[in-house]
């Protein structure tokens, strides 16, 4: 029997193409082509057919995958030796990606830290794509942090905090002093932060149900364009609150929160399961956690 066939039988039912499967594998197109064939005769099943442009999983290759996919984890486990981390010999580029604030809070935190004990070691820090991406199955990204857990089995995810969005404005904004209520909040002009150019959200649930409406008359990627604006505009921005906070801080704004519960935004730390027994891995995921945990940490925040 040739094991390697389950390896190749995992890429293809996580990435549902030949050709995907074949760049995670550093095959060509043809050598995965023919490797599904034998993969095909081995269990007697088409395993992938093609609907249109695209391939399908048969009801089969459904009952395998995550049978598969979990041989394939074990199998990686047993066959990799134990051994020590040597930190200051580490030549490694480590990839993660991020939504622009947690970059932003992260990126001094961890060059520091790996600047110090992993002197050889390199870090790339990515903005958040407009669209959902793959490249953490795909191997092109190490780390992902956010606020949403993945969905897909074969990625792991761990809840590390979490943080409240606040209102923020100028000094001088109308919104900078008084009580703030819910109806001097709606009657503001707004922007809303989203990478996939979402003007509405949580925000307005909210509002709606205590019979208000807010106007947004922009949607921005990143929450530093965000209060660039906010800074230079009488638009109100609402951001996580201590994420944020060198951004809004820097920029010498006023911080009001809000006059109505939202629930509190998790910060999460995702990766795929084929790096949980990587020495080098495991230690990039033990800094980021520790930075993470800095950056959401309680410190008494804004008075409720």
């Amino acid at each position: 029997m040739d094991l390697n066939l389950l390896v190749a039988l995992d890429a293809l039912l996580e990435e549902n193409s030949v050709a995907a499967a074949a760049d995670r594998l550093r095959l060509s197109a043809p050598a995965m082509s023919r490797t599904l064939a034998r993969i095909r005769r081995a269990t007697g099943d088409d395993i992938l057919v093609r609907t249109g442009r695209t391939m399908s999983p048969t009801p089969r290759a459904l009952e395998l995958r995550d049978e598969a996919h979990e041989l394939v984890r074990r199998a990686a486990a047993v066959l990799t030796p134990a051994r020590e981390l040597d930190l200051d010999g580490l030549e490694r580029v480590f990839t993660v990606r991020g939504h622009d604030a947690l970059v932003d809070a992260l990126a001094p935190l961890l060059v520091g830290a790996i600047a110090a004990v992993a002197p050889r070691a390199g870090l790339r820090l990515l903005a958040e794509t407009s669209a959902d991406s793959t490249d953490l199955a795909r191997g092109h990204v190490d780390l992902e942090v956010g606020a949403t857990r993945p969905e897909r089995p074969e990625i792991a995810a761990e809840t590390i905090g979490s943080d409240r969005v606040v209102a923020v404005v100028r000094r001088g904004h109308p919104l900078a002093g008084g009580d703030l209520t819910p109806e001097r909040f709606a009657a503001a002009v707004h922007v809303s932060v989203s990478r996939r150019g979402r003007r509405h959200g949580a925000i307005d649930e909210a509002l709606t149900g205590l019979g208000l409406s807010r106007r947004v008359i922009a949607s921005l990627p990143t929450s530093a364009a965000a209060l660039d604006l906010a800074a230079g505009s009488d638009v109100v921005a609402v951001v996580a609150e201590r994420v944020c906070r060198p951004l809004w801080t820097k920029r010498d704004l006023v911080v009001r929160v809000l006059p109505f519960t939202l629930p509190a935004v998790p910060v999460v730390l995702a990766w795929h399961h084929r790096h949980d027994s990587d020495p080098a891995h495991a230690w990039l995921r033990d800094e980021v956690r520790r930075a993470l945990e800095t950056v959401v940490a309680p410190d008494g925040g804004l008075t409720p």
